[in-house]
């Protein structure tokens, strides 16, 4: 249902009257969830670097030991790194007074959920031409 001119005036006003509050913006970038999930990755980034840097001096002083925890931490953080960016990329994630985009992939021939074949079945019916009905 599309706003009034009255409605669209008033919620425009009340956009820019919330734009220009430095301290509500601060606060809805604080708790935008993708600026967290982002910042996880980095930070899981920069300890997958310090794992590698200890499995090569665990190699270089030949001690197995400290290269297996410097691969075992790379590989824990890389876990970690990718989990994070999967939930960043997830369309449930909300902002609040911010316009967020779905990203979705497109579904291969083998589906995915369990009704999309009936959905496409249905799709292409509704968008079949006029003169075949």
């Amino acid at each position: 249902m599309p706003l009034s001119e009255h409605e669209q005036r008033l919620f425009e006003q009340i956009e820019r009257s919330l734009a220009e509050d430095p301290k509500f913006a601060s606060a809805v970038r604080a708790s935008d969830p993708r600026f967290h999930a982002r910042r996880r990755v980095l930070v899981a980034a920069g300890v997958v670097v310090a794992g590698l840097a200890l499995l090569i001096y665990g190699a270089v002083i030949k001690i197995p030991a400290v290269a297996v925890a410097g691969f075992v931490v790379m590989l824990a953080s890389l876990g970690y790194a990718v989990q994070s960016h999967r939930r960043s990329q997830s369309p449930d994630l909300h902002v609040v007074g911010g316009t967020t985009t779905s990203r979705r992939r497109p579904r291969g021939r083998s589906g995915g959920r369990r009704g999309s074949f009936l959905d496409r079945m249905e799709d292409r019916w509704r968008q079949r031409p006029e003169g075949h009905r």
